[in-house]
């Protein structure tokens, strides 16, 4: 018989049309699922592989490293206010470099390395082509961070605005996707209520020209009204892929 789901499914990554046998699912669905839960865990807890991102990042300029004060991946996810906070070597190391740039870019784990590992330097070099002229400081490469930590490290290299792109918490579907927050004058005191937000970039999601159209846009804009929070995404967006 006709799946009558079958060409649905192939248009969205949402489990529709399972079935049933008795009152649980099928095998394979069930198996399905088991197995994206154990990649969404897996993405959690993995270890970012620092050195083959530098060495991807660095291919666009130097690269600096630096961690907050959730210095192990358990104390990291009990306890997100660490990694918010700069360890004591790195902020003195950020206190030691140049001030006042267009952007800062700080690449930092989160919650997915997998995201980190896979989208982050490609990210940042299609930025970067769509950047031309614009001053930036070293991009940070940071360990046990929260989007917060770009706020912290912004404090000491007082950039106009910082770009933190970070590994999103894992769905089913997406154990890859990364997150890009953008912030005007970021601070101490910046909340989450000043930034912009570009999310679920991964192959299955946002593609890398098309996100990095958009947060090309977003800073240009927010650069040209001093602003950022949801006033820039009331306007038009550019829509197609400019650059490869």
């Amino acid at each position: 018989m006709t799946d009558p789901w079958a060409a649905l499914r192939l248009r969205t990554p949402a489990r529709i049309g399972l079935g049933h046998a008795g009152p649980g699912l099928p095998t394979g669905p069930h198996l399905a699922f088991q197995a994206a839960h154990a990649a969404a865990r897996d993405a959690v807890h993995a270890a970012l592989d620092l050195d083959a991102v530098e060495a991807a990042l660095a291919l666009a300029g130097p690269v600096l490293r630096i961690a907050s004060h959730a210095v192990e991946r358990s104390l990291y996810l009990r306890r997100p206010d660490l990694g918010r906070r700069l360890a004591a070597e790195s902020a003195e190391a950020l206190a030691a470099c140049d001030k006042g740039a267009d952007l800062m870019i700080l690449v930092g784990d989160g919650l997915s390395a997998l995201a980190v590992a896979r989208h982050a330097a490609p990210l940042v070099a299609a930025l970067v082509k769509r950047l031309p002229g614009w001053r930036r400081t070293p991009a940070l490469l940071a360990t046990g961070a929260r989007v917060a930590l770009g706020d912290a490290a912004a404090a000491l290299l007082e950039p106009t605005l910082a770009l933190v792109l970070i590994g999103e918490r894992p769905g089913l579907s997406s154990p890859d996707s990364l997150g890009a927050y953008l912030t005007y004058q970021p601070g101490l005191g910046t909340t989450d209520a000043d930034r912009n937000c570009v999310s679920n970039i991964h192959g299955a999601g946002l593609g890398i020209g098309v996100a990095a159209d958009r947060i090309a846009w977003l800073l240009t804009e927010a650069r040209a009204r001093r602003i950022t929070r949801v006033t820039p995404k009331l306007d038009a967006e550019p829509q197609k892929e400019l650059l490869p």
